[in-house]
């Protein structure tokens, strides 16, 4: 989703939250004048539920002191329900004064407070700021997503090169090393579907034949779980088998044997 600010309409919407209706209606009809798009709700929650709804709301304000969950409440079950992957600002209101109260709110992630009653142009700058602050720390998230593709990427490349390099050195070598026994051993013992694999791709395929999980297989090769899931997606399309089950049948010592008693008649 891209967060930028414009003239006409913001694309993030802003949950205004307050047990009183009139302040309510007064907070969304200000903002809106203003080009912001308001979820308005009476009670935390009512809250909930239109955030869960909604993902575009990004900007969450709030009173402090309400009967069912008070502001501080409501705001950490959102960042509950948000998790690694969605990210909102929240601004407090409050009609009292208390240093303790803001010290909590700024403690549970809340940006900024404003004292009722509310200034509502110092309101709107502060819902500028905080929208701003949102544009970044989505530009954030989004980076981080892709400096995992890119490590989970260099991981791949990195791998294949190993292989690379084990078939020049020695290629007879890797074939018994990732089958165990000879060369014209291993041949007999899987189908010929599977000569086209490279050594990496071959050495997963073997430990899913014996029935091993992406984790343990990547605590044996000494390489992540995504990097364990890109060659099992490869050497299933390449052996064109639909699971890892239809694989671990093909490789399993019963099938071996199976092909070696036609082969022998």
């Amino acid at each position: 989703m891209e967060w930028f600010v414009n003239k006409l309409t913001s694309a993030v919407k802003v949950l205004v939250v307050d047990d009183q209706p009139l302040i309510v209606e007064e907070l969304c009809e200000f903002l809106e004048s203003s080009g912001y798009r308001c979820v308005p709700c009476e009670s935390s929650t009512q809250a909930i539920e239109r955030f869960s709804e909604d993902a575009e709301i990004g900007l969450v304000l709030s009173d402090l002191h309400m009967p069912d969950m008070d502001g501080i409440q409501l705001v950490q079950e959102l960042q509950r329900i948000s998790g690694k992957h969605r990210v909102f600002e929240a601004i407090m209101l409050t009609g009292r004064a208390d240093k303790q109260d803001v010290i909590k709110a700024l403690r549970a992630g809340i940006a900024d407070y404003y004292q009722k009653p509310i200034q509502l142009d110092e309101l709107l700058e502060g819902v500028k700021r905080q929208e701003a602050a949102l544009q970044e720390r989505h530009k954030n998230v989004q980076l981080g997503h892709l400096n995992q593709k890119l490590q989970f990427l260099s991981e791949s490349i990195d791998d294949l090169y190993q292989d690379l390099d084990k078939v020049r050195r020695n290629p007879a070598a890797v074939v018994k090393d990732m089958l165990g026994g000879d060369g014209a051993e291993a041949e007999q013992e899987i189908p010929a579907i599977f000569n086209q694999l490279s050594p990496r791709q071959l050495d997963v395929a073997r430990l899913v034949g014996k029935g091993q999980t992406n984790y343990q297989i990547a605590c044996e090769l000494g390489i992540t779980e995504n990097t364990v899931k890109l060659y099992v997606s490869q050497v299933l399309r390449l052996t064109h088998m639909h699971n890892r089950t239809q694989l671990a049948l093909a490789l399993s010592p019963s099938a071996s044997a199976a092909r070696q008693r036609v082969t022998a008649h």
